[in-house]
């Protein structure tokens, strides 16, 4: 990733397959040479806990997306747990 054009397209590629068109919350963020961006698509606070463990990694160009389906349980403050293991996974493999 190298803009925040590429990041949206990205994500709005991402989001035509029917698993992720049919999520609750495609939360995401990503580190780029203008600066950081970030989306919380309605899971409010989420695209700063990706974004800041971006920034502690100093991880630029990465785009992470957290892919959310309601399942019926709601998480409360357990949802940032989650997004954090999500980013974790990826960025141990990084």
């Amino acid at each position: 990733m190298s803009s925040a054009q590429d990041a949206r397209a990205f994500v709005k590629e991402l989001r035509r397959r029917k698993k992720f068109a049919k999520a609750t919350h495609n939360t995401w963020a990503v580190l780029l040479p203008d600066g950081p961006l970030k989306n919380d698509d309605g899971e409010s606070g989420a695209g700063m806990v990706i974004l800041r463990m971006l920034e502690r990694e100093g991880l630029t160009g990465h785009i992470i997306v957290v892919t959310r389906w309601f399942g019926g349980v709601k998480l409360g403050g357990d949802r940032f747990r989650r997004v954090q293991d999500a980013v974790r996974v990826y960025l141990d493999e990084v």
